[in-house]
């Protein structure tokens, strides 16, 4: 267990949870570290030391939620989940029974990473969820990255990889609305191995939204005909598959009230649907982030 000094009358303690990713934090009010500067430094470390930070029983406004996420960034919408209409950057995830009960949240992800400039990460509260059920598992991709083999690093050093709206949120679109959101979210191409820009540690950048290598195809790794076709999808999918690795995770069970933080730059996660037909409503803020490198 950690424990970390905020003030002289308070402190701030984070448990791990796991050997490489989360931390549950107590003794903290998350609507004081919105407006504390010495409150908010010491959990920004935290985040960047345990990647997803963990909170229960904090009932704050949903005016503090924004505030508390702006701390870090400016904040984003999304194009296709709604969003609070007095607080704008606050996006409504809810899934009850007027739902579709299938989604795209049950795959590997790493959000919006069909943005050029992916978020840097998210505050989410569980506004209202099942008695049992609905947990969000986070994955830390530094780790992934450290356990590959070391012929896999040095295939997949220089690679990148195109990210997709179009083949994920708009594959469920007429093909006139997917069209045009291709034409508003173009896809975005990021380095297979990105840099995280606080630590210098190496990440794994490739999730659900990716649909393809885009430098694969040149003469060191193919011969003729469609030699490069397997190849690169085959990589790809190994890749991906990384995620799933329970030794790489932390698995977290919602109440109300509850929240979690989470670096996306360095993390992907999976919200596990096994809760029909109950409710589920969470409210996220994302925060804007940069060009991965």
């Amino acid at each position: 267990m950690t424990v970390i000094t905020t003030q002289p009358t308070a402190t701030m303690r984070a448990e791990r949870l796991t050997a490489h990713i989360g931390a549950q934090v107590t003794d903290v009010d998350l609507a004081q570290v919105a407006h504390d500067d010495n409150l908010f430094a010491e959990l920004r470390a935290l985040l960047i030391q345990h990647k997803v930070l963990f909170f229960r029983d904090q009932p704050i406004s949903r005016a503090d939620h924004v505030a508390l996420a702006r701390r870090f960034g400016e904040l984003e919408s999304h194009p296709v989940l709604g969003s609070d209409p007095d607080h704008p950057g606050l996006v409504r995830i809810y899934k009850d029974l007027d739902s579709d009960r299938e989604a795209y949240e049950n795959a590997f992800h790493c959000d919006a990473t069909w943005r050029e400039c992916p978020p840097f990460g998210s505050v989410l509260r569980c506004v209202e969820g099942p008695d049992v059920g609905g947990d969000t598992i986070w994955v830390d991709m530094v780790a992934a990255y450290n356990a590959l083999p070391q012929d896999v690093k040095d295939r997949i050093a220089d690679l990148r990889a195109r990210h997709s709206i179009e083949a994920s949120f708009g594959a469920r679109l007429p093909i006139e609305q997917r069209h045009a959101l291709h034409a508003k979210f173009p896809d975005a191409e990021h380095p297979v191995v990105r840099t995280h820009p606080d630590t210098g540690e190496k990440i794994l950048f490739v999730n659900a939204f990716a649909t393809h290598l885009t430098n694969f195809h040149n003469d060191a790794n193919i011969r003729f005909g469609f030699d490069y076709a397997p190849g690169a999808g085959d990589l790809l999918q190994y890749l991906q598959r990384q995620a799933a690795v329970p030794e790489f995770q932390v698995r977290w069970r919602w109440t109300p009230d509850s929240f979690a933080i989470w670096d996306n730059r360095c993390t992907q996660h999976y919200a596990v649907q096994d809760y029909w037909p109950a409710v589920r409503r969470m409210e996220r803020a994302g925060i804007v982030g940069d060009r991965p490198y």
